[in-house]
């Protein structure tokens, strides 16, 4: 499982893949049929996400209507970026379709 903070035209969203990259062409097929054909990724340590999630991460991982390839730990952007310090980011990954 990976996470990454996906920076958007609408605002940053944290996002939990079963994918291997966060660049993996099938991964940026998905975020295209959702609309979003630009991002930039940041990487960050699943452990760390489960730390700062608890019970959120849980949910959101047991939820059997989500897709196990992509799904959205959390949409609000603002506590997505500030729930995180910036250090705590892997290398960028810049994607635009």
């Amino acid at each position: 499982m990976k996470a990454g903070v996906f920076f958007t035209g609408t605002g940053p969203i944290l996002v939990l893949t079963s994918f291997d990259s966060l660049s993996d062409p099938n991964l940026v097929d998905r975020f295209v049929l959702k609309g979003i054909k630009k991002f930039i990724v940041y990487e960050l340590p699943i452990e760390m996400v489960k730390e700062k999630y608890g019970k959120q991460y849980d949910v959101v991982m047991g939820d059997l209507k989500q897709n196990d390839d992509l799904r959205v730990l959390d949409y609000d952007g603002h506590h997505v970026f500030y729930n995180f310090s910036l250090k705590d980011f892997g290398e960028g990954i810049k994607c635009e379709v």
